[in-house]
Protein backbone atom coordinates (compact mmCIF):
# COMPACT_ATOMS: atom_id res chain seq x y z
CA UNK A 1 0.00 0.00 0.00
CA UNK A 2 2.80 2.33 0.76
CA UNK A 3 4.51 1.32 -2.51
CA UNK A 4 0.97 2.72 -4.21
CA UNK A 5 0.88 5.90 -2.51
CA UNK A 6 4.56 6.82 -3.02
CA UNK A 7 4.45 5.71 -6.85
CA UNK A 8 0.97 8.05 -7.23
CA UNK A 9 3.43 10.61 -5.72
CA UNK A 10 6.01 10.31 -7.59
CA UNK A 11 3.46 10.25 -10.69
CA UNK A 12 1.85 13.62 -9.46
CA UNK A 13 5.56 15.02 -9.23
CA UNK A 14 6.30 14.36 -12.33
CA UNK A 15 2.70 15.37 -14.11
CA UNK A 16 3.13 18.45 -12.62
CA UNK A 17 6.64 19.35 -14.11
CA UNK A 18 5.28 18.35 -16.86
CA UNK A 19 2.35 20.77 -17.22
CA UNK A 20 4.38 23.44 -18.70
CA UNK A 21 4.66 22.19 -21.79
CA UNK A 22 1.41 21.71 -22.14
CA UNK A 23 -0.04 25.32 -20.24
CA UNK A 24 -1.53 27.59 -22.14
CA UNK A 25 0.30 31.31 -21.77
CA UNK A 26 -1.15 34.09 -21.26
CA UNK A 27 -0.69 37.51 -22.96
CA UNK A 28 -1.94 41.44 -23.60
CA UNK A 29 -1.95 43.72 -26.39
CA UNK A 30 -3.97 47.00 -27.34
CA UNK A 31 -3.99 45.34 -30.56
CA UNK A 32 -2.90 41.88 -31.98
CA UNK A 33 -2.50 41.63 -35.50
CA UNK A 34 -2.68 38.21 -37.20
CA UNK A 35 -0.32 38.43 -40.18
CA UNK A 36 2.54 39.92 -40.87
CA UNK A 37 2.32 41.19 -44.44
CA UNK A 38 2.14 44.36 -45.94
CA UNK A 39 -1.17 45.28 -44.16
CA UNK A 40 -0.19 43.68 -40.93
CA UNK A 41 2.57 45.40 -40.73
CA UNK A 42 1.10 48.77 -41.52
CA UNK A 43 -1.31 47.91 -39.25
CA UNK A 44 1.50 47.44 -36.37
CA UNK A 45 3.91 50.81 -37.38
CA UNK A 46 0.42 52.49 -37.26
CA UNK A 47 -1.05 51.24 -34.16
CA UNK A 48 2.83 52.23 -32.46
CA UNK A 49 2.86 55.58 -33.21
CA UNK A 50 -0.31 55.95 -32.09
CA UNK A 51 0.72 55.02 -28.28
CA UNK A 52 -0.63 51.11 -28.73
CA UNK A 53 1.08 47.88 -27.33
CA UNK A 54 1.12 45.75 -30.50
CA UNK A 55 1.35 42.03 -31.21
CA UNK A 56 1.87 40.32 -34.37
CA UNK A 57 1.40 36.91 -34.71
CA UNK A 58 3.20 35.44 -38.18
CA UNK A 59 2.11 31.55 -39.34
CA UNK A 60 5.66 31.79 -41.59
CA UNK A 61 9.50 32.00 -40.34
CA UNK A 62 9.76 35.34 -41.37
CA UNK A 63 7.32 38.42 -42.36
CA UNK A 64 6.60 39.69 -45.42
CA UNK A 65 4.65 36.68 -47.43
CA UNK A 66 3.28 37.91 -50.95
CA UNK A 67 4.28 41.35 -49.69
CA UNK A 68 7.60 41.00 -50.68
CA UNK A 69 6.87 39.82 -54.22
CA UNK A 70 5.15 43.29 -54.93
CA UNK A 71 6.94 45.96 -56.73
CA UNK A 72 5.04 49.23 -55.75
CA UNK A 73 1.88 51.68 -54.53
CA UNK A 74 -1.41 53.04 -55.88
CA UNK A 75 -1.49 56.77 -55.12
CA UNK A 76 -3.51 59.70 -56.44
CA UNK A 77 -2.49 62.83 -56.30
CA UNK A 78 0.85 62.21 -54.72
CA UNK A 79 3.80 64.61 -54.34
CA UNK A 80 5.91 62.69 -56.94
CA UNK A 81 3.14 62.94 -59.61
CA UNK A 82 2.04 66.66 -59.02
CA UNK A 83 6.26 67.08 -59.39
CA UNK A 84 6.50 65.91 -62.86
CA UNK A 85 2.80 67.22 -63.88
CA UNK A 86 0.97 63.47 -63.26
CA UNK A 87 -2.58 64.35 -63.14
CA UNK A 88 -4.90 61.85 -61.38
CA UNK A 89 -7.32 63.38 -59.50
CA UNK A 90 -9.09 61.33 -56.11
CA UNK A 91 -11.86 61.72 -57.93
CA UNK A 92 -10.97 60.44 -61.50
CA UNK A 93 -9.41 57.03 -59.14
CA UNK A 94 -12.27 56.63 -57.09
CA UNK A 95 -15.24 56.95 -60.29
CA UNK A 96 -12.49 54.34 -62.22
CA UNK A 97 -12.75 51.87 -59.54
CA UNK A 98 -16.71 52.06 -59.44
CA UNK A 99 -17.22 52.06 -62.89
CA UNK A 100 -14.88 49.44 -63.55
CA UNK A 101 -16.99 47.19 -61.11
CA UNK A 102 -20.27 48.89 -61.97
CA UNK A 103 -20.93 49.62 -58.82
CA UNK A 104 -20.65 46.63 -57.23
CA UNK A 105 -17.10 47.96 -54.85
CA UNK A 106 -17.76 49.22 -51.92
CA UNK A 107 -17.97 52.52 -52.68
CA UNK A 108 -16.97 53.98 -49.35
CA UNK A 109 -14.53 51.91 -48.90
CA UNK A 110 -12.68 52.44 -52.16
CA UNK A 111 -13.31 56.42 -51.48
CA UNK A 112 -11.32 56.50 -48.06
CA UNK A 113 -8.48 53.91 -49.70
CA UNK A 114 -8.28 56.91 -52.61
CA UNK A 115 -8.51 59.23 -50.11
CA UNK A 116 -5.70 58.15 -47.78
CA UNK A 117 -3.42 56.99 -50.87
CA UNK A 118 -1.67 60.34 -51.26
CA UNK A 119 -0.91 60.75 -47.70
CA UNK A 120 0.09 56.90 -46.90
CA UNK A 121 2.87 57.51 -49.60
CA UNK A 122 4.50 60.34 -47.35
CA UNK A 123 4.02 58.16 -44.23
CA UNK A 124 6.10 55.87 -45.69
CA UNK A 125 8.58 58.30 -46.96
CA UNK A 126 8.96 59.78 -43.52
CA UNK A 127 9.98 55.98 -42.39
CA UNK A 128 12.53 55.93 -44.85
CA UNK A 129 11.34 54.50 -47.94
CA UNK A 130 11.85 56.28 -50.96
CA UNK A 131 10.02 56.03 -54.74
CA UNK A 132 12.20 55.46 -58.01
CA UNK A 133 9.51 56.52 -60.31
CA UNK A 134 5.84 56.49 -61.46
CA UNK A 135 4.33 54.12 -63.81
CA UNK A 136 1.71 52.58 -65.10
CA UNK A 137 -0.70 49.13 -64.31
CA UNK A 138 -1.36 48.26 -68.09
CA UNK A 139 -0.21 49.90 -71.53
CA UNK A 140 -2.25 53.03 -71.79
CA UNK A 141 -3.33 53.80 -68.00
CA UNK A 142 -2.94 56.36 -65.61
CA UNK A 143 0.36 56.78 -64.00
CA UNK A 144 -0.52 55.96 -60.53
CA UNK A 145 2.33 52.92 -59.49
CA UNK A 146 4.69 54.14 -57.06
CA UNK A 147 7.58 51.72 -57.85
CA UNK A 148 9.61 51.45 -54.91
CA UNK A 149 13.55 52.30 -55.03
CA UNK A 150 16.37 50.50 -53.61
CA UNK A 151 17.51 50.90 -49.69
CA UNK A 152 20.49 51.77 -48.49
CA UNK A 153 21.07 47.75 -47.65
CA UNK A 154 20.89 47.05 -51.51
CA UNK A 155 22.71 44.98 -53.02
CA UNK A 156 25.40 44.08 -50.72
CA UNK A 157 24.58 43.72 -47.57
CA UNK A 158 20.71 43.31 -48.72
CA UNK A 159 20.11 42.00 -52.13
CA UNK A 160 16.27 42.14 -51.50
CA UNK A 161 16.57 45.20 -49.71
CA UNK A 162 14.17 46.89 -52.98
CA UNK A 163 10.34 47.11 -54.18
CA UNK A 164 8.54 46.03 -51.57
CA UNK A 165 10.65 43.96 -49.62
CA UNK A 166 12.08 47.00 -48.88
CA UNK A 167 9.05 48.23 -47.19
CA UNK A 168 8.76 45.09 -45.43
CA UNK A 169 12.51 45.42 -44.14
CA UNK A 170 11.37 48.98 -42.84
CA UNK A 171 8.14 48.10 -40.88
CA UNK A 172 9.22 45.09 -39.27
CA UNK A 173 12.51 47.32 -37.77
CA UNK A 174 10.46 49.40 -36.81
CA UNK A 175 7.81 47.94 -34.59
CA UNK A 176 10.71 45.78 -33.17
CA UNK A 177 12.62 48.70 -32.36
CA UNK A 178 9.75 50.24 -30.91
CA UNK A 179 8.16 47.92 -28.13
CA UNK A 180 6.44 45.70 -30.85
CA UNK A 181 6.44 42.12 -30.82
CA UNK A 182 6.47 39.67 -33.52
CA UNK A 183 5.80 36.44 -32.69
CA UNK A 184 6.82 34.27 -35.68
CA UNK A 185 5.81 30.28 -37.01
CA UNK A 186 2.80 31.02 -34.52
CA UNK A 187 -0.58 31.26 -36.27
CA UNK A 188 -3.93 32.58 -35.10
CA UNK A 189 -6.07 30.00 -34.34
CA UNK A 190 -9.64 31.39 -33.42
CA UNK A 191 -10.73 35.15 -31.85
CA UNK A 192 -11.71 35.46 -28.46
CA UNK A 193 -15.22 36.62 -27.75
CA UNK A 194 -17.98 37.40 -25.00
CA UNK A 195 -20.60 38.18 -26.27
CA UNK A 196 -21.05 40.23 -30.13
CA UNK A 197 -17.35 41.51 -28.75
CA UNK A 198 -14.14 40.32 -29.95
CA UNK A 199 -11.74 40.66 -27.11
CA UNK A 200 -8.74 38.66 -28.06
CA UNK A 201 -7.09 36.08 -29.91
CA UNK A 202 -5.49 32.39 -29.30
CA UNK A 203 -2.68 30.94 -31.42
CA UNK A 204 -0.50 28.31 -31.14
CA UNK A 205 3.67 28.16 -31.19
CA UNK A 206 5.89 26.57 -33.01
CA UNK A 207 6.11 23.66 -29.85
CA UNK A 208 3.07 23.22 -29.67
CA UNK A 209 2.18 25.74 -26.77
CA UNK A 210 -1.38 27.50 -27.00
CA UNK A 211 -1.30 31.07 -26.60
CA UNK A 212 -3.94 33.52 -25.00
CA UNK A 213 -3.85 36.91 -26.44
CA UNK A 214 -6.19 39.45 -24.38
CA UNK A 215 -6.42 42.57 -26.81
CA UNK A 216 -8.57 45.36 -26.90
CA UNK A 217 -9.18 44.79 -30.59
CA UNK A 218 -8.22 42.23 -33.49
CA UNK A 219 -6.60 43.42 -36.88
CA UNK A 220 -7.03 40.33 -39.15
CA UNK A 221 -4.21 40.19 -42.22
CA UNK A 222 -3.72 36.70 -42.99
CA UNK A 223 -3.50 37.34 -46.81
CA UNK A 224 -6.51 35.75 -48.53
CA UNK A 225 -7.29 32.11 -48.89
CA UNK A 226 -4.61 31.39 -52.29
CA UNK A 227 -3.25 28.10 -50.98
CA UNK A 228 -7.15 26.67 -49.85
CA UNK A 229 -7.72 24.84 -53.00
CA UNK A 230 -11.17 23.64 -51.39
CA UNK A 231 -12.46 27.46 -50.11
CA UNK A 232 -11.52 28.40 -53.51
CA UNK A 233 -13.60 25.04 -55.24
CA UNK A 234 -16.31 26.43 -52.97
CA UNK A 235 -16.43 30.12 -53.98
CA UNK A 236 -15.06 30.36 -56.83
CA UNK A 237 -15.10 26.85 -59.03
CA UNK A 238 -14.06 27.98 -62.35
CA UNK A 239 -10.70 28.46 -61.08
CA UNK A 240 -10.14 25.25 -58.78
CA UNK A 241 -6.99 24.61 -60.63
CA UNK A 242 -5.62 28.16 -61.07
CA UNK A 243 -2.43 28.62 -59.80
CA UNK A 244 -1.16 30.83 -57.14
CA UNK A 245 1.82 32.91 -57.38
CA UNK A 246 4.17 34.04 -54.58
CA UNK A 247 1.95 32.37 -52.05
CA UNK A 248 2.36 30.13 -49.15
CA UNK A 249 0.21 29.34 -46.32
CA UNK A 250 -2.68 31.38 -47.17
CA UNK A 251 -5.35 29.29 -46.49
CA UNK A 252 -7.97 31.45 -45.32
CA UNK A 253 -7.43 31.69 -41.27
CA UNK A 254 -8.07 35.14 -41.10
CA UNK A 255 -11.61 34.83 -43.47
CA UNK A 256 -12.68 31.91 -41.40
CA UNK A 257 -11.84 32.83 -37.68
CA UNK A 258 -14.13 36.31 -38.45
CA UNK A 259 -16.86 34.46 -40.14
CA UNK A 260 -16.72 32.23 -37.04
CA UNK A 261 -16.86 35.38 -34.85
CA UNK A 262 -19.96 36.24 -37.12
CA UNK A 263 -18.70 38.57 -39.87
CA UNK A 264 -20.37 38.80 -42.89
CA UNK A 265 -18.13 37.77 -46.59
CA UNK A 266 -18.09 39.76 -49.43
CA UNK A 267 -16.55 39.04 -53.40
CA UNK A 268 -15.14 35.55 -52.37
CA UNK A 269 -15.26 34.99 -56.11
CA UNK A 270 -12.81 37.61 -56.95
CA UNK A 271 -9.14 36.04 -57.98
CA UNK A 272 -6.18 38.73 -58.80
CA UNK A 273 -5.75 36.84 -61.97
CA UNK A 274 -1.70 37.21 -63.07
CA UNK A 275 -0.48 36.49 -66.31
CA UNK A 276 -1.18 32.28 -67.85
CA UNK A 277 2.20 30.28 -66.97
CA UNK A 278 3.13 27.19 -65.65
CA UNK A 279 3.33 26.08 -62.19
CA UNK A 280 7.02 26.09 -60.50
CA UNK A 281 8.08 28.85 -62.52
CA UNK A 282 9.13 32.06 -61.45
CA UNK A 283 7.85 35.16 -62.68
CA UNK A 284 10.80 36.48 -64.43
CA UNK A 285 10.94 33.13 -66.42
CA UNK A 286 12.17 33.62 -69.58
CA UNK A 287 10.64 30.82 -71.30
CA UNK A 288 7.14 31.80 -69.76
CA UNK A 289 7.78 35.71 -71.17
CA UNK A 290 8.13 34.14 -74.50
CA UNK A 291 4.76 31.98 -74.18
CA UNK A 292 2.84 34.94 -73.04
CA UNK A 293 3.61 37.70 -75.98
CA UNK A 294 0.32 38.36 -77.86
CA UNK A 295 0.89 36.49 -81.05
CA UNK A 296 -1.24 33.17 -81.44
CA UNK A 297 -3.05 31.12 -78.82
CA UNK A 298 -5.64 28.40 -79.13
CA UNK A 299 -7.62 26.76 -76.93
CA UNK A 300 -8.02 22.87 -76.68
CA UNK A 301 -10.19 22.87 -80.18
CA UNK A 302 -7.14 24.41 -81.89
CA UNK A 303 -8.83 28.15 -82.33
CA UNK A 304 -7.92 30.99 -81.28
CA UNK A 305 -10.32 32.29 -78.53
CA UNK A 306 -9.38 35.75 -77.37
CA UNK A 307 -7.56 39.16 -78.29
CA UNK A 308 -3.89 37.67 -77.08
CA UNK A 309 -2.77 41.37 -76.49
CA UNK A 310 -5.32 41.66 -73.48
CA UNK A 311 -2.69 39.87 -71.62
CA UNK A 312 -1.41 43.82 -71.11
CA UNK A 313 -4.34 43.74 -68.20
CA UNK A 314 -3.58 39.90 -66.71
CA UNK A 315 -7.59 40.17 -65.54
CA UNK A 316 -8.92 39.57 -68.64
CA UNK A 317 -6.46 37.30 -70.55
CA UNK A 318 -7.15 34.75 -66.75
CA UNK A 319 -11.09 35.57 -67.47
CA UNK A 320 -11.12 34.35 -71.50
CA UNK A 321 -8.48 31.80 -70.41
CA UNK A 322 -10.96 30.49 -67.58
CA UNK A 323 -14.08 30.65 -70.15
CA UNK A 324 -12.56 28.27 -72.44
CA UNK A 325 -11.97 25.60 -69.50
CA UNK A 326 -8.75 26.77 -68.67
CA UNK A 327 -6.09 25.17 -70.95
CA UNK A 328 -4.46 27.01 -73.75
CA UNK A 329 -1.38 26.91 -75.93
CA UNK A 330 0.87 29.67 -76.95
CA UNK A 331 2.25 28.80 -80.80
CA UNK A 332 4.69 30.43 -82.82
CA UNK A 333 7.58 29.27 -84.87
CA UNK A 334 11.34 29.81 -85.28
CA UNK A 335 11.15 33.21 -86.88
CA UNK A 336 9.61 35.00 -84.06
CA UNK A 337 12.00 32.87 -81.40
CA UNK A 338 14.62 34.60 -83.11
CA UNK A 339 12.53 37.77 -82.71
CA UNK A 340 12.17 37.40 -79.18
CA UNK A 341 15.47 36.26 -77.63
CA UNK A 342 17.90 39.16 -80.21
CA UNK A 343 15.56 41.81 -80.65
CA UNK A 344 13.38 41.28 -77.30
CA UNK A 345 9.75 41.43 -76.25
CA UNK A 346 7.16 43.69 -76.88
CA UNK A 347 4.91 42.44 -73.94
CA UNK A 348 6.84 43.00 -70.76
CA UNK A 349 6.24 41.22 -67.65
CA UNK A 350 5.95 44.45 -65.27
CA UNK A 351 9.32 45.07 -63.71
CA UNK A 352 10.71 41.53 -64.03
CA UNK A 353 11.46 41.26 -67.70
CA UNK A 354 11.40 44.47 -69.17
CA UNK A 355 10.26 45.57 -72.54
CA UNK A 356 12.66 45.17 -75.51
CA UNK A 357 14.74 42.78 -73.23
CA UNK A 358 16.31 40.06 -74.77
CA UNK A 359 15.33 36.32 -74.13
CA UNK A 360 18.72 34.93 -73.95
CA UNK A 361 18.04 32.18 -71.41
CA UNK A 362 14.99 31.06 -73.35
CA UNK A 363 16.59 28.38 -75.06
CA UNK A 364 17.74 26.82 -71.35
CA UNK A 365 14.77 27.08 -69.50
CA UNK A 366 13.09 25.45 -72.42
CA UNK A 367 14.97 23.26 -73.61
CA UNK A 368 15.29 22.06 -69.60
CA UNK A 369 11.73 21.65 -69.63
CA UNK A 370 11.40 19.99 -72.79
CA UNK A 371 13.74 17.30 -71.41
CA UNK A 372 11.07 16.83 -68.56
CA UNK A 373 8.50 15.43 -70.80
CA UNK A 374 5.75 16.72 -68.77
CA UNK A 375 3.41 17.90 -71.26
CA UNK A 376 4.21 21.91 -70.88
CA UNK A 377 6.06 22.06 -73.74
CA UNK A 378 6.86 20.95 -77.28
CA UNK A 379 8.65 21.47 -80.55
CA UNK A 380 8.04 20.00 -84.10
CA UNK A 381 8.92 20.12 -86.95
CA UNK A 382 5.59 20.28 -88.50
CA UNK A 383 2.17 21.77 -87.69
CA UNK A 384 0.62 18.40 -88.00
CA UNK A 385 3.33 16.66 -85.82
CA UNK A 386 2.80 19.54 -83.18
CA UNK A 387 -0.86 18.65 -83.20
CA UNK A 388 -0.35 15.58 -82.33
CA UNK A 389 2.08 15.86 -79.13
CA UNK A 390 0.00 18.25 -78.21
CA UNK A 391 -3.29 16.07 -78.69
CA UNK A 392 -5.50 18.73 -80.81
CA UNK A 393 -6.71 18.02 -84.29
CA UNK A 394 -4.18 19.22 -86.77
CA UNK A 395 -6.85 19.88 -89.72
CA UNK A 396 -8.49 22.43 -87.36
CA UNK A 397 -4.66 23.75 -86.19
CA UNK A 398 -3.67 24.15 -89.67
CA UNK A 399 -6.54 25.87 -90.30
CA UNK A 400 -6.21 28.61 -87.65
CA UNK A 401 -2.62 29.11 -88.67
CA UNK A 402 -3.89 30.04 -92.02
CA UNK A 403 -6.26 32.50 -90.65
CA UNK A 404 -3.37 33.69 -88.67
CA UNK A 405 -1.40 34.47 -91.46
CA UNK A 406 -3.97 36.08 -93.23
CA UNK A 407 -4.49 38.34 -91.41
CA UNK A 408 -0.57 38.90 -90.91
CA UNK A 409 -0.14 39.26 -94.17
CA UNK A 410 -3.66 41.95 -94.53
CA UNK A 411 -2.75 43.87 -91.39
CA UNK A 412 -6.27 43.02 -90.31
CA UNK A 413 -7.09 40.20 -87.27
CA UNK A 414 -10.99 39.59 -88.63
CA UNK A 415 -11.32 36.87 -85.43
CA UNK A 416 -10.88 39.50 -82.47
CA UNK A 417 -9.93 42.94 -83.78
CA UNK A 418 -6.23 42.60 -82.63
CA UNK A 419 -3.59 45.61 -82.69
CA UNK A 420 -2.02 44.82 -86.36
CA UNK A 421 1.53 45.39 -84.20
CA UNK A 422 1.33 42.00 -82.30
CA UNK A 423 0.21 40.32 -85.54
CA UNK A 424 3.02 37.48 -86.69
CA UNK A 425 3.09 34.42 -89.20
CA UNK A 426 3.63 31.15 -88.11
CA UNK A 427 5.79 29.73 -91.07
CA UNK A 428 9.02 28.69 -90.08
CA UNK A 429 9.86 25.09 -88.78
CA UNK A 430 10.25 24.71 -85.78
CA UNK A 431 7.46 25.14 -84.34
CA UNK A 432 6.77 25.87 -80.26
CA UNK A 433 3.94 25.19 -78.31
CA UNK A 434 3.76 26.08 -74.32
CA UNK A 435 0.72 25.03 -72.32
CA UNK A 436 -1.14 28.13 -70.52
CA UNK A 437 -2.57 27.39 -67.48
CA UNK A 438 -4.41 30.09 -65.31
CA UNK A 439 -2.13 31.86 -63.09
CA UNK A 440 -2.80 34.23 -59.63
CA UNK A 441 -1.19 36.06 -57.18
CA UNK A 442 -4.23 36.08 -54.66
CA UNK A 443 -7.53 36.23 -53.85
CA UNK A 444 -9.80 39.30 -53.22
CA UNK A 445 -12.44 38.81 -51.16
CA UNK A 446 -12.90 38.78 -47.53
CA UNK A 447 -14.39 40.01 -44.41
CA UNK A 448 -16.99 42.86 -45.29
CA UNK A 449 -16.26 45.58 -44.05
CA UNK A 450 -16.87 49.36 -43.43
CA UNK A 451 -14.87 52.63 -44.56
CA UNK A 452 -12.75 52.44 -41.02
CA UNK A 453 -12.14 48.71 -41.80
CA UNK A 454 -14.53 47.39 -39.46
CA UNK A 455 -15.82 44.04 -40.06
CA UNK A 456 -19.71 43.57 -40.04
CA UNK A 457 -22.13 41.05 -40.06
CA UNK A 458 -24.64 39.74 -42.38
CA UNK A 459 -26.89 42.82 -41.64
CA UNK A 460 -24.26 45.07 -41.67
CA UNK A 461 -23.84 45.76 -38.07
CA UNK A 462 -20.19 46.45 -36.77
CA UNK A 463 -18.78 43.62 -34.62
CA UNK A 464 -16.77 45.21 -32.38
CA UNK A 465 -13.29 45.25 -31.85
CA UNK A 466 -12.73 43.69 -34.87
CA UNK A 467 -10.75 44.77 -38.28
CA UNK A 468 -9.96 43.24 -41.45
CA UNK A 469 -7.79 44.78 -44.01
CA UNK A 470 -5.77 43.77 -47.22
CA UNK A 471 -6.73 40.97 -49.04
CA UNK A 472 -8.88 39.41 -45.64
CA UNK A 473 -10.79 42.33 -46.59
CA UNK A 474 -13.46 42.38 -49.22
CA UNK A 475 -15.44 44.72 -51.05
CA UNK A 476 -12.30 46.95 -53.47
CA UNK A 477 -13.22 44.95 -56.75
CA UNK A 478 -16.71 44.30 -58.81
CA UNK A 479 -16.17 40.72 -60.27
CA UNK A 480 -12.86 41.09 -61.75
CA UNK A 481 -9.46 42.30 -60.58
CA UNK A 482 -8.60 45.89 -61.94
CA UNK A 483 -5.46 46.52 -63.20
CA UNK A 484 -6.43 49.94 -64.14
CA UNK A 485 -4.91 51.79 -61.93
CA UNK A 486 -1.51 50.54 -61.20
CA UNK A 487 -0.49 49.20 -57.50
CA UNK A 488 -4.31 49.02 -55.83
CA UNK A 489 -3.91 45.88 -54.64
CA UNK A 490 -0.18 46.42 -52.85
CA UNK A 491 -1.73 49.89 -51.70
CA UNK A 492 -5.29 48.52 -50.24
CA UNK A 493 -3.50 46.66 -47.81
CA UNK A 494 -0.67 49.54 -46.28
CA UNK A 495 -3.74 51.51 -46.67
CA UNK A 496 -6.40 49.43 -45.00
CA UNK A 497 -3.92 48.65 -42.39
CA UNK A 498 -3.40 52.09 -41.18
CA UNK A 499 -7.37 52.68 -41.58
CA UNK A 500 -7.46 49.33 -39.27
CA UNK A 501 -4.85 50.69 -36.73
CA UNK A 502 -6.22 54.29 -36.06
CA UNK A 503 -9.79 53.46 -35.89
CA UNK A 504 -8.66 50.57 -33.62
CA UNK A 505 -6.78 52.71 -31.59
CA UNK A 506 -10.14 55.45 -31.47
CA UNK A 507 -11.91 51.69 -30.09
CA UNK A 508 -9.40 50.99 -28.14
CA UNK A 509 -9.53 54.59 -25.98
CA UNK A 510 -6.04 55.68 -26.69
CA UNK A 511 -6.46 58.08 -29.63
CA UNK A 512 -9.60 60.39 -30.12
CA UNK A 513 -11.64 60.37 -32.64
CA UNK A 514 -11.26 63.05 -35.25
CA UNK A 515 -13.84 65.78 -35.37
Amino acid sequence: MKRTILSATAMAVATAFALPAFAEKSMSADIAIIGGGLSGLAAGVQAIQGGAKVIVLEKQAKVGGTGNLCEGFFAAESKLQKRIGINVSKDAAFKMIMEYSHWKANGALAKAFVDKSAQTLDWMEALGIKYEYVGVGGFGGPLTWHVVAPGPDYPDKDPKDFHCARVINVFNKFILNNGGTILTKTPGTGLITEGNKVVGVKAKSEDGEDIKIAAKAVVVATGGFANNKEMIRKYAPEFADVIPVGNIGKEGDGIRMSEAAGASLEGMPVMQLYRPGLPGFHPADQMIAAAVQPYFWVAPNAQRYTDESNVEFWPSSGNSLARVGGVAYSIYDDATRKHVVEDGIEMPLGEWVLQGTKLTKWEESFNKELARKRGFVFKANSLDDLAKQIGIDPVMLKASVERMNKAVANRVDDEFNKNPKFLRPIATPPFYATKLLPRMLGTLGGVRVTAKAEAVDAKGVTIPGLYAVGTDAGGLYGDTYDLLLGGSTAGFAVNTGRIAAENALIYAGIAKAKK
